[in-house]
């Protein structure tokens, strides 16, 4: 089987396929389908070439000029001749996923393609005008996945049945994040670089905390908006992968804002401290609210978005009760080990590009 795989380029992708490690769920299951005996090949592998920047340029121009939606035309179109000679494409992410199928909608790409929605809802209700475009298009994939079954739900009433709309969870290696044996030298660390994060919130509470600490790894542009945080708020930006994970391990609590959306519930970061077994106090977005068995008080606090009142009380009673704190993250880890791996993640994925 020949599957390629398109990636929003970034330097840590470039980096997890240099490498290995922590960072390898960045590949979205490359490794275990070369493990498999596919074929695998992707749109990072050469540089794009000028002419393919050149007709970006003007797609993005005349998609967005009409009301639609582009994204990165460029390493598709650089890319054609090895989508059209594989037996399926995966899209990663919605940047190159919505330039495929448009491509696809016009006989350019002849691949049959599974996409991976992440925030499309958000991208398609931005449609100032195409809208049956874009749904016949998303329609003629052989399938859409998502990570979350609120999502699932509002692409089914807005494609209709003719689109194949799969719910899978995502999942998280656990032996490259699991417990690690150190005590925890911060009270509360938050991680993410999701534009979702909610981390005024948190630096609310701090301000009315001075007697915790709390660490904050972010973006680069998150950190610069919280360059006025509390005294009590450390901030960090961008750091390796193995770096949060040591982060991670040093908190007492970790703590996850999110303002409500249909995508993101901090998922990544969610499971990665739940195998390591941290208590976590997160908030219910729709996107992690069912599908992923968490439990209030069972293994995670979670709290509605936007609640500060209900956050901060979630996490002072986390952090001021040590046994049930503990038991929170072992709970945590179980589930974990039970439904949400890496390896479950993969199975699922290689299940519909195989098909």
């Amino acid at each position: 089987m020949q599957i390629f795989i398109a990636y929003r380029d970034a330097p840590e992708r470039r980096a997890a396929l240099a490498g290995s490690g922590p960072e390898r769920y960045r590949l979205f299951g490359l490794d275990d389908f070369a493990a498999r005996g596919a074929e695998v090949r992707h749109n990072l592998e050469r540089r794009v070439p000028v002419w393919a920047r050149a007709v970006d340029k003007v797609l993005n121009t005349l998609v967005y000029g009409v009301g639609g939606y582009g994204g990165d035309f460029a390493s598709v179109l650089a890319s054609l001749r090895a989508i059209n000679r594989a037996d399926v494409v995966l899209s990663t992410v919605d940047t190159v996923g919505i330039p495929l199928v448009l491509l696809r909608r016009i006989g350019v790409v002849r691949t049959p393609i599974v996409y991976v929605a992440v925030g499309l809802p958000e991208r398609l209700v931005q449609l100032r005008r195409l809208h049956g475009l874009y749904r016949r298009a998303l329609a003629g994939t052989r399938a859409v996945v998502s990570y979350a079954e609120s999502e699932v739900r509002w692409l089914r009433d807005r494609l209709g049945a003719a689109a194949k709309i799969v719910f899978v969870p995502f999942g998280v290696d656990t032996s490259e994040f699991a417990p690690l044996e150190r005590a925890p030298d911060v009270d509360v660390v938050s991680v993410g670089a999701d534009p979702r994060r909610d981390f005024a919130l948190l630096t609310a509470i701090a301000a009315r905390h001075p007697e915790l600490s709390f660490r904050i790894v972010a973006s680069a542009e998150h950190a610069r908006a919280l360059g006025g945080a509390p005294a009590n708020v450390e901030v960090e930006a961008d750091i390796p992968l193995e770096a949060v994970r040591e982060r991670l391990a040093a908190a007492r609590v970790v703590a996850l804002p999110v303002r409500e959306n249909s995508y993101s519930g901090a998922t990544t970061t969610l499971l990665q401290a739940l195998a390591m077994a941290r208590p976590v106090v997160v908030s219910r977005t729709d996107a992690i609210a069912a599908g992923y068995g968490l439990e209030d008080g069972v293994n995670c606090r979670l709290v509605p978005p936007g609640d500060a009142d209900a956050f901060e009380r979630a996490l002072l009673e986390t952090l001021t009760g040590a046994d049930a704190a503990t038991a929170l993250g072992i709970r945590a880890r179980e589930t974990v080990e039970r439904s949400l791996t890496w390896e479950r993640y993969t199975n699922a994925l290689w299940e519909l590009v195989s098909r």
